[in-house]
């Protein structure tokens, strides 16, 4: 069948059309309709070696670029591996066209045939990891099919939409004429008029307004908007993990990103008005929970079910952008002079909070984490993007990271383990060909990823991913010989650990085994080992054994 249009052509002739560039997944028997095809187009593919892995570098690809990743899936354990990786781009609201290739159409409707991967309803295990889930079932359907999922996944509130194809759908050949043009523009979503109304009228009457920029306020592009606004109020901004980088660190009304900590709680509680955006106000950004706001709230999401989730509020369905430029549009008096916090200007009010939350990290014994921090942070480039996994170094950076021109990116949504390598993968990618919107221009796309010891077994495999591309990735992995924030919160809790520590491998032997260049270097001298990592070409490592201590939580004491 060598060189006959089928419907794997469709597939790559209207993703081309759509603006796609490169996929990202592992080839699987179901599947062969979409490679053969894409030998056919212009496509860039990227083969991971595990599919939870393929789905972590569309995510990043889409974060990096502001473009939607796209991922091509194998049948029944193909699919089924991806959907971890789905769930934190789901969480985060990253827009992604993931292509799941099927049984063929006669082993569909749950009888159990004996095909291979065969599953009862495969789409059903995406179900809550994905916007929908569409089954296309004959060839001239596809190209409407993927225009749709990709208007869907554009759409705010964003994320991840699922396709699935047969494989006789996409080996076929087909009569269909190849695809010339397709467009997918994002749905609109503005804020209602009379809630712009009511909110501008809260905030007029506010002298002590402050928000909190969640992750919400980045997808929306609400960046220059949020700014304005905050000017125009003197308010205070707070920025959650997810939002870090939405305004500016060292402004004068930052509060920077230290949401976990109970200075910072207390100062939110005290406002009489405060704007939530792209936030739930959820277990992090409430400090876990202890939050209790005493004055009134305005809640901005694009997605309904966050509104009011947690606390009573005038709930604004909208995107964030959208939303902020219109509270900003419409907030056409200067409102500043009445901003007073109980006889304190907001500016040394947030000076002093700053301070205060210092002066508590000072006393505890962390000079090392802070010191380990500050060093990476000064070695980092000031437009380069970072991906932080789940581990003691990103939950210091959630609260301490000033991402400075390039943009942070964690895997805090879903919380799961062995995003931070693969979705730098995709994160490079994706500035190698387009320049992304983080600082970085198309050519100068180096990032950096930083995992634990536990969470870089969950990705090692794509150091041979990162050699075959020569992807240009420096990968730090802080080693404690276990699952290092696990063993924190038991020993607090109980005394004592249980089944957190790990058998440590030598990550420099392994990196090499791949033909990647390693290095072991004491925590003091990560800085010059990183910026020695960002001069070179393609991946390496730096690993630094260190046992790092999280600051004492301060919810604990309400």
């Amino acid at each position: 069948m060598s060189g006959v249009r089928n419907g794997g052509d469709l597939v790559v002739e209207t993703l081309e059309a759509l603006g796609a560039k490169t996929v990202f997944g592992i080839p699987g028997q179901h599947a062969l309709g979409l490679f053969d095809a894409m030998g056919r187009g212009n496509l860039h593919f990227v083969s991971s070696r595990v599919e939870n892995n393929s789905a972590f570098a569309a995510d990043g690809y889409s974060r990096a670029t502001g473009e939607v990743g796209v991922l091509f899936l194998s049948t029944g354990p193909g699919a089924l591996t991806s959907l971890a990786g789905l769930q934190e781009a789901y969480a985060t609201g990253v827009p992604m066209v993931v292509v799941a290739s099927q049984i063929p159409l006669e082993g569909l409707g749950a009888r159990r045939k004996g095909m291979l991967h065969q599953l009862d309803d495969q789409k059903a295990s995406a179900a809550n990891v994905t916007k929908s889930q569409r089954l296309i079932q004959h060839a001239s359907g596809i190209p409407s099919a993927i225009q749709d999922a990709w208007t869907e996944a554009i759409s705010s509130p964003q994320g991840p939409v699922w396709l699935e194809i047969p494989q006789n759908v996409l080996l076929d050949p087909i009569v269909v004429p190849p695809v010339e043009d397709a467009l997918a523009e994002a749905a609109d979503n503005p804020p209602r008029v009379e809630l712009v109304r009511e909110a501008v009228k809260w905030l007029s009457a506010s002298e002590r307004p402050a928000i909190i920029a969640g992750g919400g306020t980045r997808r929306g592009g609400a960046e220059k908007s949020l700014l304005s606004l905050a000017e125009k109020l003197r308010a205070p901004v707070i920025c959650t993990p997810g939002g870090n980088g939405a305004f500016p660190w060292n402004h004068e009304l930052s509060l920077q990103a230290w949401i976990e900590d109970r200075y910072m709680t207390e100062l939110l509680e005290d406002a009489d008005v405060l704007i939530v955006v792209g936030s739930s106000l959820g277990e992090v950004t409430s400090n876990y929970f202890t939050f209790e706001p005493r004055g009134r709230i305005i809640q901005i999401d694009a997605e309904p079910r966050v509104l009011e989730s947690n606390r009573p509020g005038l709930g604004i369905r909208a995107d964030a952008g959208q939303a902020l430029a219109a509270l900003d549009e419409a907030l056409t008096e200067p409102h500043g002079e009445r901003a007073d916090w109980r006889g304190t200007p907001p500016e040394t009010l947030v000076k002093d909070t700053l301070a205060k939350v210092r002066t508590r990290l000072e006393v505890q014994d962390l000079g090392k984490e802070l010191k380990f921090m500050a060093d990476i942070r000064e070695a980092v480039p000031a437009g380069m993007q970072t991906f932080w996994d789940m581990t003691i170094s990103a939950y210091w950076a959630w609260s301490c990271w000033d991402a400075r021109d390039g943009q942070f990116h964690s895997a805090q949504g879903a919380g799961g383990l062995g995003f931070g390598f693969p979705a730098a993968i995709g994160g490079a990618v994706g500035l190698e060909t387009t320049g992304g919107s983080g600082g970085a221009s198309a050519g100068n796309a180096r990032v950096l990823a930083v995992s634990g010891d536990g969470s870089a077994m969950y990705s090692i495999s794509e150091l041979a991913t990162a050699r075959q591309h020569n992807i240009p990735v420096t990968w730090l992995i802080v080693d404690d010989g276990g699952y290092g924030i696990l063993r924190e919160y038991m020993v607090g809790a109980f005394g004592k650990a249980t089944a957190t520590e790990l058998a440590r491998p030598d990550f420099v032997k392994l990196a090499e085994a791949f033909g990647v260049p390693a290095v072991r270097v004491a925590p003091g001298d990560v800085r010059d080992a990183l910026k020695a990592g960002f001069a070179a070409d393609g991946p390496n490592v730096v690993v630094v054994e260190t046992l790092l201590k999280m600051f004492a939580p301060t919810h604990l004491a309400t």
